[in-house]
């Protein structure tokens, strides 16, 4: 029985290093079935013939492939995580002339993420924050058996009549395994230093950094009272996470203010025009420029923005004038039918009236 067992294991390696070797992103991840890998995991995959999990994901490296075999019970967190970033993303940049659009292959997002761009950096710290704030949740649920609540430290500044202890949000394992898990893939390979391989590399390495550090930063202290009729008589404390809105915020901001780097011959990144500060280990970088994404060039992942709906009143990025790159637009009217005059009865439904209205939309010509 343990000869069958050896043989077994050694199957599911080499299968999972098999899956490896398939072209995408472990990002993909996010977009397979999370209950078909809940399903995947809890099946009998120690019986001859049976599919082991890892071997059926897309877009592992050898290296992923293998934490995967180790921590099977965590790759729903892992796409969970994949699929907040990816679903974060496509809000973040809803009215961007690159609008986070994914494709139907391994690489998730098609051939903008060859390119080194500020996009890329986005997609890489928001992916890397989405496994974080996933795998530190399931910690707190319950859900994975190599961690628990959060065993961070009481804070400095907590009132030292509150109690420090609740069941918090487990960041420091989900920091830890996001950043094993994720940085796997660019450190298992070895670049001539110096070149634009390696640089990608690096660059990737630090919007990872920047992603996992943005959950940390936004994360707060929680306080709730406890006692008869809300007399408060005792606070408990935990670490909890902010909303995943908020991170995605504060990562957009960063994208705004990302900074142009180079890989020099020592194998570092520097940055390309002095005149501006050096970034932190949160600010993300990038090695190339954004194409304009105005016109539809498939091969740079540009899908173009002919025919997407504008605002014609707004001076931003949504507007007529930045998203439809200069190119005017078209208006034509539409029947819209909504809810309106709703009134509460007692006790207890609410009734509406449907409105029919006529609005005008706008397309990029």
């Amino acid at each position: 029985m343990a000869c069958k067992n050896w043989v077994l294991v050694l199957l599911g390696v080499s299968l999972a290093a098999a899956a490896s070797t398939r072209s995408g992103t472990w990002i993909n991840v996010g977009l397979q079935g999370i209950r078909q890998l809940e399903a995947m995991r809890t099946t009998e995959l120690y019986e001859v013939g049976a599919s082991p999990l890892c071997a059926n994901l897309n877009g592992l490296s050898p290296g992923q492939g293998r934490l995967c075999q180790l921590y099977q019970d965590h790759m729903a967190g892992v796409a969970r995580g994949a699929r907040a970033g990816i679903a974060e993303c496509q809000h973040q940049f809803r009215d961007r002339r690159w609008n986070c659009s994914t494709v139907e292959d391994g690489t998730v997002f098609g051939p903008v993420l060859g390119i080194a761009s500020r996009e890329t950096a986005f997609v890489h710290a928001m992916a890397a924050a989405g496994v974080v704030y996933s795998v530190s949740r399931a910690c707190r649920d319950g859900q994975l058996s190599s961690c628990g609540c959060s065993r961070s430290g009481r804070p400095r500044d907590l009132n030292r009549e509150w109690i420090w202890g609740g069941c918090g949000d487990n960041l420091e394992y989900g920091y830890k395994f996001t950043q094993g898990f994720v940085d796997v893939r660019e450190r298992e390979r070895s670049y001539k230093r110096g070149s634009r391989e390696q640089g990608r590399s690096l660059m990737n390495l630090h919007n990872n950094e920047a992603g996992r550090r943005a959950v940390v930063k936004k994360s707060k202290v929680t306080c709730k009272c406890h006692g008869v009729s809300g007399s408060c008589s005792l606070i408990t404390c935990w670490q909890q996470l902010a909303s995943f809105r908020e991170v995605g915020d504060y990562l957009l901001d960063k994208y705004d203010g990302a900074t142009e780097v180079r890989v020099n011959r020592r194998g570092r990144l520097s940055i390309r025009d002095p005149r501006f500060t050096l970034p932190t280990a949160n600010d993300l970088v990038y090695l190339e420029d954004s194409p304009n994404f105005c016109l539809r060039n498939l091969s740079m992942g540009s899908l173009g923005t002919q025919g997407r709906v504008c605002n014609r009143t707004s001076a931003g990025m949504d507007g007529c004038n930045l998203l439809c790159c200069g190119r005017g637009y078209n208006t034509q009217k539409t029947i819209v039918r909504e809810r309106c005059e709703c009134k509460f009865h007692w006790c207890c439904f609410v009734e509406c009236k449907t409105c029919v209205k006529s609005v005008d939309v706008h397309t990029c010509k």
